[in-house]
């Protein structure tokens, strides 16, 4: 295929005959001059269309002139991305022609004309696309550095996964292993690592190198010191700890706090009223007689196992009065501990 253009000559030539026709000129009569070649005005025409070469541009194949939209249709293949015709070069993969731009991974986007492709699925795709997806159906990772996938042992360094060997100790510069730890974004083997004090957090075990959690005798992240409960991070809120676990307030009384004994609800703010072995809530503990709110330091008297105030008290019969007084000492011998709890106050 030629590119070429058309040079008009209106000057009489002796025994000239025209390319196509092999007719001679009129002395009069205008001749285009094509590379040597000379034609009457009527035949320098396209050869599919027979029109006239528009600006006198043409391309040639064969031996044949062709205006261009003729000779794209008839000769130039159409992209299968964007469905132009390509002229110049041309990518042809998976049964199309393709503009070397346009020929990309069906993932990523990658321009593949000069990396190369895989087929996948009557797919083009970049070799580490192909990895990727060949990693995910057989549940292994693709190192980020060379693109294939690891076998056995991965090492995690900056959101991406990499073969161990293609790592040294920044220190002593052994090959690593899939133990290397990160700080402060470099990579260590173990032993130089623990060499530098640096503190694990308790739950990930990887090392905390910004703000240190100290509770329950290890060291946390700050996002990884949760309740035990609804796994919620303390974030610098009071936690409480019982059998080397930690909660939050609302899950400690819900699992071990005191029940009112008038409402039946969790005694919350760690301000329970406890006596003749029951809790209350501050607002709940009142005279059984006269409702009156009590406190633990006001005076009353257990009465069937319900406080009674001292203005109360008083009112009941003597006799009464006697037998409260007699339970309550037989209840203390009972218990075989030298203290007096509760005592009737002296009228």
């Amino acid at each position: 295929m030629t590119l070429g253009s058309e040079n008009s000559d209106s000057m009489a030539v002796p025994h000239a005959m025209c390319t196509r026709c092999s007719d001679g000129f009129s002395v009069e009569e205008k001749m285009i001059n094509c590379n040597g070649e000379l034609w009457h005005e009527g035949c320098f025409v396209c050869a599919q269309c027979f029109r006239p070469f528009p600006d006198g541009m043409f391309f040639e194949f064969e031996g044949r002139k062709y205006c261009e939209h003729d000779f794209h249709v008839l000769f130039a293949p159409c992209c299968g991305r964007c469905g132009e015709f390509v002229i110049g070069r041309v990518i042809r993969a998976m049964n199309m022609s393709w503009h070397p731009d346009c020929f990309m991974c069906q993932i990523c986007a990658t321009i593949l004309s000069d990396t190369g492709f895989v087929k996948s699925r009557n797919r083009a795709l970049c070799r580490p696309c192909h990895m990727r997806e060949r990693a995910e159906t057989s549940g292994k990772y693709v190192c980020y550095r060379c693109h294939t996938i690891i076998i056995e042992g991965h090492l995690k360094f900056q959101m991406e996964t990499y073969h161990p060997y293609h790592f040294n100790c920044k220190n002593c510069g052994e090959e690593l292993t899939a133990d290397a730890r990160e700080v402060r974004g470099e990579l260590y083997c173990l032993r130089c690592h623990d060499k530098m004090g640096i503190p694990i957090c308790g739950a990930c075990r990887r090392p905390i190198e910004e703000r240190v959690v100290h509770a329950l005798g290890k060291t946390w992240h700050v996002e990884h010191f949760v309740c035990a409960k609804c796994e919620k991070p303390f974030l610098g809120h009071k936690h409480y700890e019982r059998k080397g676990l930690a909660y939050c307030e609302t899950h400690y009384n819900q699992l071990f706090g005191n029940i009112c004994f008038v409402c039946n609800k969790v005694v919350t703010g760690g301000e329970a009223i406890t006596t003749m072995n029951k809790a209350w809530c501050p607002d709940h503990f009142y005279c059984c007689g006269c409702d009156a709110k009590l406190t633990l330091k006001s005076k009353f008297v257990e009465v069937d196992m319900k406080p009674v105030c001292k203005r109360c008290y008083e009112k009941y019969p003597p006799d009464l009065k006697k037998r409260l007084k007699k339970w309550t000492e037989e209840k203390v011998k009972q218990i075989k501990i030298p203290i007096v709890l509760p005592t009737l106050p002296k009228f």
